[in-house]
């Protein structure tokens, strides 16, 4: 859906609240089809962000994987190579 959104599971250390909340942000930006509501829709958009933060760390909690933590640099590392195959 949307490329800025990363996968957030299964990471050591666990996502932070920062990144489920940059996460929930570029969703409801998304969805709602604007970056920076209206003054009239601020108070709408910002309940968004938190409820969809608050789902997003409630499924993070519940999921359940036997697969080892991924490491954020060693990904961070491949994004990088995959970028540089793809633009160069």
């Amino acid at each position: 859906m949307c490329r800025n959104i990363r996968q957030l599971h299964n990471f050591a250390p666990p996502a932070s609240g920062e990144e489920v909340h940059a996460a929930a942000l570029q969703y409801v930006r998304k969805v709602s089809g604007s970056t920076a509501p209206s003054q009239r829709n601020a108070e709408a958009f910002d309940r968004a962000v938190a409820a969809v933060a608050l789902a997003t760390e409630e499924l993070l909690a519940s999921l359940v994987t036997t697969a080892a933590p991924r490491d954020r640099e060693v990904e961070a590392a491949r994004a990088r190579e995959r970028s540089a195959r793809r633009f160069a």
